[in-house]
């Protein structure tokens, strides 16, 4: 580690926290009605949409009339991209004639994309026609942003409301997701990214001659458009395989620290969102200091492993330094360290280093970040799994200073206890049940390429890269099987969707109850010490849940490595 590359990542951090506390403010105003310079641009072209559609803005929806327009309109994107995936071949925009996906690996890709998680068992620039990549993957970048953010949005709304009834409109709270947010930002960031060198056109493959006097086929595409909305939508699907490493994804020092600001805007952003509605500026400030303490713990972790290397090749090769296989040396160990934190953080899946080559207390990390799940999380869900351990949080302290839990000014009852912890419960259910599965089985076993303590590590990253909504993946895992393809299209579905509908539930729950006012008797959440509070609950119910897989993955290994032991 150097002064110089800690300094960097410290001042990378403070840049997300400077522009998106500001944007979270914009988001309240938009979501609260109120106006604001742009407005003549946004009102007219809302207009038309509301007119087309056949909405009505001005009227509300209870809970389970918004989660089924919600999740009704997810489920005709999802058969739409089906359809495209599978007839690619056939269809226009396919310069260079790519065939269409198989069912399994087009139903992987179709629930991957629809939930926000950006899987991909597939090379970008190999599998997926110029149609497909705009058509539905950068589509689904922005719709499945968009339906995190609103949930999160009806989710706070039910918190606020005072024996209402309503959370809001969804289909307003979806068109305003698209036009007043994401799509101006898509825009600029992807401006931003043409001029600083990413490619973005129709055209085919270019064939290039080399000194040599051979050929070589370099592809390329609407790459800029996707790269935008694939960060600021924490989406990370690549537009090729190697993702934000290559090249045309990520070229310079610069574009890395942009699509590390993109990821992280909007979710840190919906931090300072959440204050403005509570109306408590405290209770945003105590979030971000132990959100942005765990951010930096864990990109400091890998920067140390990183750096120190690995000592089984120091002693059996004689090379010293650090660890830089796998990675790329524009970015240096720094920004890959904070980019590997981030992006499990922030539950995006881009890499820009191959996670498989990371030392094992370097690969610890971004597995915890999405086995804890709440570490700023993916946009719009990673709020809400935050305001779901905080209400496990207030319950459990609750019980032990012996005070009624009421979090927000409403009291905590068994309803929402069993909704938070059904919603808490499915992600490691999700997880340790297929990855048990895989590594008995020989359609499990039969992908791994690795063999030992690291190859059990590839199953369990892959299961909880999907059940996290994140999409990164080991590497070393041959994902584009049948059994992968269902397994992991399936706990994408669960992880994602059973959670959120218990959210979901909890708001139409809350939303009835009348506000308490605050009593002697109030146990306060925007303390620190109440953030310690909340932050050890994070952590204990991950260690109890998850350490004895890790143990015998990354922790394992590590021993292996500091004991000198090659994998067996």
């Amino acid at each position: 580690m150097s002064l110089t590359g800690s300094i960097g990542i410290l001042a990378v951090v403070a840049l997300i926290l400077i522009v998106a506390i500001p944007l979270g403010g914009y988001i309240y105003r938009v979501f609260t009605g109120q106006r604001n310079w742009l407005e003549p641009v946004y009102a007219p072209i809302e207009r038309v949409i509301y007119k087309l559609v056949g909405i009505n803005p001005s009227t509300d929806m209870d809970w389970k009339s918004y989660v089924k327009a919600w999740l009704l309109v997810q489920f005709v994107m999802a058969l739409f991209v089906y359809l495209i995936f599978v007839l690619q071949g056939h269809l226009p925009l396919n310069p260079d004639h790519i065939k269409g996906m198989s069912w399994d690996l087009a139903f992987n890709t179709a629930a991957s994309f629809i939930a926000n998680t950006n899987w991909q068992n597939y090379a970008g620039e190999q599998s997926m026609s110029y149609l497909g990549q705009m058509t539905a993957i950068t589509y689904l970048q922005f719709t499945s942003a968009a339906a995190g953010v609103v949930a999160v949005i009806a989710f706070v709304r039910g918190i606020v409301a005072n024996k209402g009834k309503t959370l809001g409109n969804f289909w307003v709270d979806y068109v305003k997701v698209h036009t007043r947010i994401l799509l101006p930002l898509a825009f600029i960031f992807a401006i931003v990214f043409v001029g600083l060198g990413l490619p973005d056109t129709l055209l085919g493959a270019q064939v290039a001659h080399t000194l040599q006097g051979g050929t070589q086929t370099i592809s390329r595409g609407p790459v800029a458009s996707l790269e935008a909305i694939k960060q600021l939508g924490t989406n990370g699907g690549g537009f090729f395989n190697a993702n934000s490493a290559h090249p045309f994804e990520d070229p310079t020092a610069l574009t890395d620290v942009l699509e590390i600001l993109a990821m992280a805007l909007i979710p840190t952003a919906l931090i300072a969102t959440f204050g403005k509605f509570i109306k408590n500026r405290k209770q945003s400030i105590v979030l971000y200091v132990f959100l942005t303490g765990l951010l930096l713990v864990g990109a400091f972790t890998v920067y140390a492993a990183e750096t120190a290397g690995d000592p089984l090749v120091h002693h059996l090769l004689g090379i010293t330094g650090g660890n830089m296989e796998g990675k790329e040396v524009r970015f240096g160990q720094p920004l890959t360290s904070l980019f590997v934190a981030s992006t499990t953080a922030y539950t995006t899946g881009a890499v820009n280093a191959m996670h498989d080559s990371l030392t094992p207390l370097g690969g610890l990390v971004p597995i915890v970040f999405m086995m804890f799940n709440a570490v700023f999380g993916g946009i719009g869900v990673g709020l809400l799994n935050i305001l779901m351990f905080l209400i496990i949080a207030v319950f459990l302290s609750g019980l032990m200073v012996g005070r009624t839990p009421e979090i927000f000014g409403k009291k905590i009852e068994a309803r929402e206890i069993k909704l938070a912890t059904a919603a808490m419960l499915v992600h490691p259910f999700v997880i340790l049940v297929p990855t048990a599965i895989a590594v008995v089985t020989k359609a499990g076993t039969s992908s791994m390429l690795n063999p030992g303590l690291h190859g059990f590590s590839e199953v369990l990253y892959a299961f909880t890269s999907a059940a996290a909504n994140n999409g990164s993946a080991f590497a070393g895992l041959n994902g584009n099987t049948v059994f992968y393809n269902v397994a992991i299209g399936l706990v994408i579905l669960f992880g994602r969707y059973v959670s959120m509908i218990a959210m979901f539930a909890m708001a139409g729950s809350l939303v009835k109850k009348s506000v308490v006012p605050e009593s002697v008797g109030t146990l306060k959440t925007d303390t620190f010490f109440f953030g310690g509070v909340f932050l050890a609950v994070v952590v204990i119910v991950g260690a109890l849940t998850f350490f004895p897989a890790v143990a015998i993955g990354p922790i394992g290994e590590h021993l292996q490595m500091i004991s000198g032991h090659l994998a067996r």
